[in-house]
């Protein structure tokens, strides 16, 4: 009697065929792996390197001032006209915060519109432009041109790794964005709900793990270099229950009614007086960034150099009770000096500053509290205006409970975060960020019309929602009788 022939090992081993087959395994799956590790690591020391160099710009400005307090009133609308200038033409998707392009980015997939918003050149000169800026006491932040740079390098390593699906990219731009804000604050849960809130505006099963890994290695780079630590400082602070809730409510109204404000004054209007501001800049865009340098050096006299700058410093001595702060009238000139920054169009965030106006609004309020800890009044007044001007309640409750290694306050700040965002919807229905996202997918579909026409006249134009003029960086912009102003995507 014959034997029967022995299987092969291939098919005596069906477990290990099937887990060896399995998609963790794939040649593919670990060259997208080792793609986002090796771009979280970058985005990290990029973010570290640009924080310190944030910090020397600003305090190379400080030794400036000493010399004379006239000096920003020369100097400051000088190289704002200057940053106006250069960010024209190829260098305009440099200009403002950074996120709203990296939304659109996400949102539109097309190389050439990617490649205008997302470029090397573009990511450099935002980090260059931005410390010239911050070198002059601009009132602007880090964090927006964070998450732009590293959306630029997370995009642009996927690219160098062969990756080159519309999808697969804009999840690459997304753990760029992520990794980027959670490096800015030093703040990894904040990262990743930014992305899903504010970046993605959904979630997606798909990609939470991208995100993870994405902020998680980026983290752990940025706790090896600078260490662990809360970007405010512990603040041992809580809110009672009782007369002390008072506060949750005047702050969200208050923070969310301003923070609002503050949105629709820097989207400005199609029309009334906001519309004006729009056509002037439009018409003569370097003296109006001058004029904005000129007034932000009028503010900074008045507050006595307060207002210039992130604002970190009088943001973290107003929420550790220190015993020198800038007084009362900071939240209110600090609001303004963040409107001018942001009106002349040059490259800078908004978070930072925000942070610090409603640090100043909180002081304000703890004034009329004297029952409630003052701490958690300016903690709570940070929340909400953060959220009335973002539109991202749990983005902002989740980064101030963060940049302050606080828990005891989670449920007032979750609560006056959400107060804040329906208060601010009365000025600004749609979150700042989306508004200028919209209005660059509408510019970029508006282009891809006129070029279909060109190129076919015959091609009946698509229905596209009007939301007017816009330019190229998102700002509404005074109609013109030819699109060259558009035409510089």
């Amino acid at each position: 009697m014959s034997e029967s022939p022995e299987p092969s090992p291939k098919a005596s081993n069906p477990r290990l065929r099937a887990v060896l087959g399995h998609e963790f395994f794939a040649p593919y799956q670990w060259k997208r792996r080792i793609a986002l590790w090796s771009g979280a690591v970058l985005v990290a020391l990029a973010a570290i390197l640009f924080a310190k160099a944030s910090d020397w710009a600003y305090a190379l400005f400080q030794k400036i001032v000493a010399y004379g307090i006239w000096i920003p009133l020369i100097l400051t609308p000088v190289v704002f006209g200057l940053l106006s200038w250069v960010t024209e033409g190829r260098l305009r998707a440099a200009r403002g915060s950074g996120i709203p392009q990296v939304i659109a980015t996400i949102h539109i997939d097309d190389v050439g519109f990617r490649s205008r918003m997302l470029s090397l050149p573009i990511a450099a000169s935002k980090m260059v432009l931005t410390l010239l800026a911050l070198a002059v006491g601009a009132s602007i932040g880090r964090e927006g041109p964070t998450v732009h740079v590293g959306a630029g390098l997370m995009y642009w390593l996927g690219r160098r790794f062969g990756f080159s699906d519309p999808k697969a990219l804009s999840r690459f731009i997304l753990a760029g964005g992520a990794a980027g804000i959670a490096a800015a604050f030093n703040t990894p849960l904040a990262g990743v709900v930014f992305a899903i809130e504010e970046l993605a505006g959904t979630f997606e099963h798909r990609f939470s793990g991208l995100l993870l890994t994405a902020v998680f290695v980026g983290g752990v780079v940025s706790l090896g270099i600078t260490g662990n630590y809360a970007y405010f400082g512990t603040v041992q602070t809580s809110l009672p229950l009782g007369h002390a809730w008072l506060a949750v409510l005047l702050c969200g109204i208050i923070g969310g009614l301003l923070g609002g404000l503050f949105a629709r004054l820097i989207l400005l209007s199609r029309r009334g007086p906001l519309a004006a501001v729009g056509r002037l800049r439009d018409k003569n865009p370097v003296l109006f960034a001058m004029g904005c340098g000129f007034a932000l050096a009028v503010l900074g006299v008045l507050s006595h150099n307060a207002v210039y700058g992130t604002g970190y410093e009088q943001a973290r001595a107003f929420v550790q009770e220190s015993s020198v702060t800038p007084g009362h009238g900071f939240g209110f000139l600090k609001l303004l000096a963040n409107v001018v920054s942001y009106w002349a169009g040059i490259p800078g965030g908004i978070f930072s500053p925000a942070l610090a106006v409603g640090a100043g609004i909180g002081h304000n309020i703890a004034y009329f509290l004297p029952h409630a800890p003052e701490a958690a009044v300016i903690l709570l007044g940070m929340s909400a205006y953060l959220s009335g001007v973002t539109g991202a309640p749990l983005t902002s409750a989740v980064i101030a409970m963060e940049l302050t290694n606080n828990q005891d306050m989670v449920i007032p700040i979750m609560a006056v975060c959400l107060l804040a965002r329906a208060a601010a919807s009365i000025f600004c229905p749609t979150p700042v960020y989306k508004d200028f996202a919209e209005r660059l997918i509408q510019d970029f579909e508006q282009q891809q019309v006129q070029q279909a026409q060109a190129e076919n006249p015959s091609v009946e134009p698509s229905p596209v929602e009007d939301v007017g003029p816009t330019s190229t960086y998102g700002e509404p912009v005074a109609p013109t009788p030819t699109s060259a102003k558009e035409s510089d995507l």
